[in-house]
């Protein structure tokens, strides 16, 4: 298991007190591009065609997290 399956995996069972950087390395690991030129917001692109936005505060709100899981797994 890489280290982007464990961060995926500790953000499922603690969606608390996480940084935007980290779900952008998870994303990088799933093939998931993302974008974020000088807004508030990243927006994650994943390879079937969706789009979710996040709001790069830190930490970031437990909602957010739990979006992103789901949109990681392709759900």
């Amino acid at each position: 298991m890489n280290s982007a399956a464990k961060l995926l995996e500790a953000m499922m069972r603690n969606p608390l007190d996480w940084r935007i950087d980290q779900l952008q390395t998870v994303a990088r690991q799933y093939g998931i591009r993302w974008r974020q030129q000088g807004t508030s917001h990243c927006y994650f692109i994943h390879p079937n065609g969706t789009v979710l936005a996040v709001p790069a505060h830190r930490p970031l709100k437990p909602v957010y997290v739990k979006q992103f899981v789901r949109f990681a797994k392709g759900e």
